[in-house]
């Protein structure tokens, strides 16, 4: 029987596991459809966010260098404004960018990699990864309930696309 305390070599040893969150959902959407979601000026702003969140856009320009300027304004009235830096959108099948609150120097910054895998009975593996600037940082976010927010978020856009492809 081998040793498995000993791996010599591990694809992960290296990944900064510790400063990472991932959440997946399936959708029952094609992923073109689930990709234009997120992509079309007009619907990204209509489902993004936790339950009961409502979004107000500021500015919106999706395309590599462009950015989303948008206010998430909690059921409360508090409203958080946020920034997606689009860096890389390789449709459709992929979306990276950079996301903090709106200011230019935010330490809390953190990047985002969103891919969507599509199955053979069409419907489509959504998975977004944030990679956070520490350890701490990403420990502070779930504790405040980010994987959960995350997943609601998802669940919001299942339902869109579920919605648009009727």
């Amino acid at each position: 029987m081998s040793d498995l305390t000993n791996v010599r070599e591990s694809p992960w040893a290296e990944w900064p596991l510790d400063r990472e969150i991932v959440i997946t959902r399936l959708v029952d959407a094609p992923r073109t459809l689930v990709f234009e979601a997120w992509t079309d000026p007009a619907q990204l702003p209509a489902w993004f966010g936790p339950e009961g969140f409502a979004i107000e856009t500021r500015e919106i320009d999706i395309r590599v260098g462009g950015q989303w300027r948008f206010d998430m304004i909690a059921p409360d009235g508090t409203r958080y404004g946020n920034r997606m830096s689009f860096l890389r959108l390789e449709a459709p099948a992929l979306i990276e960018v950079d996301y903090r609150s709106d200011r230019d120097e935010d330490p809390s910054a953190f990047r985002m990699l969103l891919t969507l895998d599509e199955q053979a009975n069409g419907k489509t593996i959504v998975t977004l990864r944030q990679m956070h600037p520490t350890k701490a940082r990403r420990d502070e976010v779930i504790g405040f309930g980010a994987v959960e927010y995350g997943a609601q978020t998802l669940d919001k856009l299942a339902r869109h696309v579920q919605a648009r492809g009727q």
